[in-house]
């Protein structure tokens, strides 16, 4: 027996080896069906009667068939000998068939052999590779190996499969059984995609025959997992089908599984979908994987391409391209301009550009060309910045490989031509027939759209043009200008002369200035007066015109426009009188912020001279807003009563302005003359209460009151609502211990805590209101530790002191600042 690889021994010829019979000697035997037996027949070769004869023609045709079959026979074979030495490639590259094609081709144009030779040496030495050997020995051990290499393997077995198989079913069941369930898949479908965007299931595997025939068909435009493979040219892969909500066949045997849909197409055709379902979820593939898979989405699609029938309505058969001519003539008879597009395939069959195969009597290029020039160029070639904004390349080439067509609107469509861009606007759709498309697309018309905006601006800005020949009176008006003079086009236009008629009576020597500068002066001029409609309206208008001259220096030609800008006018009526009423406004305010900063500077002067008291030294500053309309309430006080104690206190009404400015004086005096009966800072805190709940207008405030003792070195404090005075003492800074006390006038009745400090010499003791350390960004907290950090330099004199803290302050509220400031001498 033969090697299966090596050449076939010649049959038999009943000569002896090394002779040759005559010709005139040949015979040819002829095995007609005769009952159960075979007649054979003898017929001379050279016999001409018998060659002539029924019986000899007969003969002569069953010879043929038999070399036709032995041909055929001998063809399939080395087929199958260059589509296994592929698959050696494909295993050994890790490549795709189409690239396992070009390397093949390539090496057998090295080698100098046919490639038929070069397959059978290529398979040969795959037979006597050790490596395979151990491989095999491997995937015999290991039989549950879920290695990735081991299933590109599994992978390339299932290809051979494919090639074997009659139709799309067996497909689905040889990549199953070789491929995919050794991968951990339970199931897989094939699916058909038609020319109306359909999707049928042409082969599947896996699922029950309920579930194959409820799927069988897919309406255009449903969103299942298979649609969404058609959208992705590398795959849709899905690692729990549940996460994505997407319907999809045998979903509810798995709703949790991993799904993979892969395109399956070839030449840039897309002829379906490969779809492989996981009973659970799937991690991410490895690229040698999905390339496999993508191998095996190619090979289902030449059986889709080959095996799928035609549906009724469909005008071609798949890999066949229709009638070219009947499309020529459907696009000739299109009244928009239209193309007929071919795909451009290269030597490898991959779909690299469109020939313009026609184009139709109505196309317009975007750049002016004849349709000569473009008719049998590339698509590319002609339009190469297809591929580029426009992406009109993009949709073309998708349009081909799904068979849905594509619509689109004012999409922008560029050519370059001698290097210069051209652009247009056109609406564009595209079609597929058979193998071909058919692109159509309706230009804009530039002039119409721009006549069309132009009215559009006229109505929308309620103006209307005219033109008037002076020399043969002729006046034209268009549409918009006859509403604006509440006119019928009956009636006729209005001569610019018989303007003053039409117009309020107090406007008619403006009118006139106007008509003089135009057709006097012959210059351009404009004029606004008040048109009185024959209905009684009267609308405020603008009209601007400009005289145009012959060659000798004549005027025969006026045009110009009429603007209703009665809407403008009033709003302008409107905004005088709204900017009369602003600056009254502003003036009253003015007026009470002045008023209210004298009342300020009055009481409390943003600079003082130090208070002199007996072992005390005490200095106040006062920083105002920057911003005088924020005029507020912060007060201070320091003075020295008949007890020889000294009155010491800060505080901050509540708002701005003169109401702030007022309360804050008489809180400032009521203090003072409460402070006289010796009482306590607490009573007296108590009593304040009292007099700002009783205020009009529900004031609020927050102080601090202190009164020192300079015989006993001591200080007595107490607070209502405010910040705790801070103690220096050395380089060490902190707050007084907090006493409780609620702000003043927020209630009737109110109780005060009291608290004492033993003050020694050099000590310095700050009270302030909250613009010192006020931030928006930051909580008071904070700022309070700021204000610690900066209050531990002390500089010799205590003016000094102050000076420093509202210099380096890093408040950002532009409100008052007042600082009491207290060093025992």
């Amino acid at each position: 027996m033969s090697h299966p690889l090596q050449p076939a021994e010649p049959e038999p010829t009943g000569a002896p080896p090394g002779t040759e019979q005559p010709p005139d000697e040949l015979s040819t035997a002829v095995a007609l069906p005769d009952g159960d037996d075979l007649a054979v027949i003898e017929v001379p070769a050279g016999d001409g009667d018998a060659q002539r004869s029924p019986v000899g023609r007969l003969a002569a045709t069953v010879e043929r068939l038999r070399r036709e079959v032995r041909e055929a026979q001998a063809e399939a074979d080395g087929r199958a000998l260059i589509e296994l030495a592929k698959g050696i490639l494909v295993e050994r590259l890790g490549c795709g068939p189409a690239q396992a094609a070009r390397q093949l081709a390539e090496l057998t144009e090295q080698a100098g052999m046919s490639p038929l030779e070069f397959a059978v040496e290529v398979i040969n030495q795959a037979a006597r590779d050790r490596v395979a050997e151990v491989t095999s020995a491997f995937l015999a051990s290991t039989a549950e190996d879920r290695d990735s290499g081991a299933s590109a393997v599994r992978l390339r077995a299932a290809e051979s499969g494919a090639l074997a198989a009659h139709d799309a079913q067996a497909v689905a069941e040889s990549l199953m059984e070789h491929a995919l369930r050794p991968i951990g898949a339970e199931a897989v479908a094939i699916w058909a995609l038609g020319s109306d965007g359909s999707l049928t299931l042409a082969g599947s595997a896996g699922f029950s025959a309920a579930e194959a025939a409820r799927w069988r068909y897919v309406p255009p435009g449903v969103a299942t997992v298979a649609r969404r493979g058609l959208g992705e040219r590398s795959g849709h892969w899905i690692g729990c089908l549940s996460d994505t909500q997407l319907p999809s066949i045998g979903q509810h045997l798995h709703p949790d599984g991993g799904r993979a849909a892969v395109p399956a197409g070839t030449g840039g055709r897309i002829h379906g979908v490969l779809e492989i379902v996981w009973p659970g979820p799937i991690e991410p593939q490895s690229p040698q994987i999905v390339r496999q898979v993508e191998a095996l989405a190619e090979l289902c699609a030449h059986t889709l391409e080959t095996s799928t029938p035609p549906r009724p309505g469909d005008e071609w058969r798949p890999g066949v391209l229709p009638d070219v001519a009947e499309l020529m003539d459907l696009a000739d008879g299109l009244h928009d301009p239209a193309l007929v597009l071919l795909p451009y395939l290269d030597a490898e069959g991959e779909l690299v550009d469109f020939r313009i195969h026609h184009v139709n009597s109505r196309f317009l290029d975007p750049s002016g060309r004849p349709r000569g020039v473009v008719s049998g160029s590339l698509l590319l070639e002609a339009y190469p910045m297809a591929a580029g904004e426009s992406e009109l390349f993009d949709q073309v080439e998708r349009v081909y490989a799904t068979g849905e067509p594509f619509r689109a609107r004012r999409m922008r469509l560029t050519a370059l031509v001698d290097e210069v861009p051209l652009a247009a606007v056109a609406d564009i759709h595209a079609s597929r027939h058979g193998g071909c498309v058919l692109l159509i697309w309706r230009m804009e018309d530039e002039t119409a759209r721009l006549a069309s905006l132009l009215q559009h601006a006229q109505r929308l800005g309620r103006i209307g043009g005219f033109e008037e020949n002076l020399i043969t009176g002729e006046i034209t008006w268009n549409g918009q200008l006859y509403d604006l003079y509440g006119k019928p086009p009956s009636d006729g236009p209005i001569p610019l002369e018989n303007l003053p008629a039409h117009a309020h009576p107090d406007d008619a020597v403006a009118i006139g200035r106007f008509l003089r500068t135009l057709l006097h002066h012959r210059r351009p001029a404009s004029v606004a007066f008040r048109l009185q409609r024959p209905d009684g309206v009267t609308r405020h208008i603008r009209v601007v015109a400009e005289p145009e001259l012959d060659t000798d220096g004549r005027l025969f030609v006026v045009r110009g426009a009429y603007q209703d800008i009665s809407a403008h006018h009033w709003t302008e009526v409107a905004l005088a009188a709204t900017r009369d009423q602003l600056a009254h406004s502003e003036q009253q305010a003015s007026e009470r912020n002045r008023l209210a900063l004298q009342l300020q500077h009055a009481i409390m002067p943003p600079t003082q001279a130090p208070l002199d008291a007996p072992g005390l030294r005490v200095a106040v500053r006062y920083r105002p807003a920057e911003t005088q309309h924020l005029v507020g309430g912060d007060w201070y006080d320091a003075v020295v009563l008949p007890s020889r104690l000294v009155l010491l206190c800060v505080g901050d009404v509540a708002g701005h302005g003169i109401d702030a400015a007022t309360s804050m004086v008489v809180l400032r005096n009521a203090l003072r003359g409460l402070a006289v009966t010796g009482a306590g800072p607490a009573q007296l805190l108590s009593w304040l209460n009292m007099v700002v709940h009783h205020l009009t207008g529900g004031v609020t405030a927050t102080a601090v009151c202190a009164l020192y003792d300079p015989e006993r070195h001591t200080l007595r404090w107490a607070r209502a609502g405010h910040l705790p005075p801070v103690l220096v003492r050395g380089t060490e800074a902190s707050p007084l211990p907090l006493v409780k006390g609620l702000l003043l006038g927020a209630v009737p009745e109110a109780t005060y805590e009291e608290g004492e400090v033993q003050l020694a010499v050099d000590d310095t003791l700050l009270m302030y209101t909250d613009g010192l350390i006020e931030r928006r960004d930051r909580s008071v907290e904070e700022s309070l530790t700021q204000l610690l950090v900066a209050a531990r330099t002390v500089p010799p004199t205590l003016e000094q002191q102050l000076d420093r803290l509202l210099t380096y302050s890093r408040s950002d509220t532009d409100d008052d600042t007042c600082i009491v400031g207290v060093r025992v001498a």
